[in-house]
């Protein structure tokens, strides 16, 4: 859901030819596999058309250059410093976010809550585009 807010957004900012958008879990549960239905439900009402697959996150993803890691929740993040060790520009989604009263985006296929869980990662994509354009110079 992330990636495909925030390439929208980069996209209506003119911005597709600065910001590379990509994601990848931590685990392998679900390479290869698209989104789940309720993702695509969501994503879909708000006129997003997405039809990315699930993906493992390697070490050359880390290799790079200036890239951000915006981790889901803090589970994700302690697991890629297990994994990576000091991960530079390693950050929550929300800790970019303006009206989000939690630090942790949910997991919606527990809650069955997919809107919830769109209102907050839009909140986390846009505040943390404005955190990109503001440190790249965009």
């Amino acid at each position: 859901m992330a990636e495909a807010i925030f390439q929208r957004l980069v996209n209506q900012a003119g911005l597709t030819d600065q910001i590379q958008v990509d994601s990848a879990g931590t685990s392998a549960y679900h390479v290869g596999e698209r989104s789940h239905p309720g993702t695509r439900r969501v994503l879909t009402h708000h006129g997003i058309t997405y039809d990315g697959r699930a993906r493992q996150i390697m070490p050359a993803d880390l290799a790079n250059g200036p890239t951000y890691f915006i981790a889901m929740d803090g589970e994700n993040v302690e697991e890629l410093r297990r994994r990576f060790g000091d991960v530079p520009r390693l950050h929550r989604l929300l800790d970019f976010a303006t009206y989000a009263n939690t630090h942790d985006v949910p997991d919606p296929y527990y809650s069955d809550n997919f809107d919830y869980v769109y209102r907050l990662v839009e909140d986390g994509c846009r505040g943390l585009l404005t955190t990109v354009r503001a440190d790249e110079r965009l």
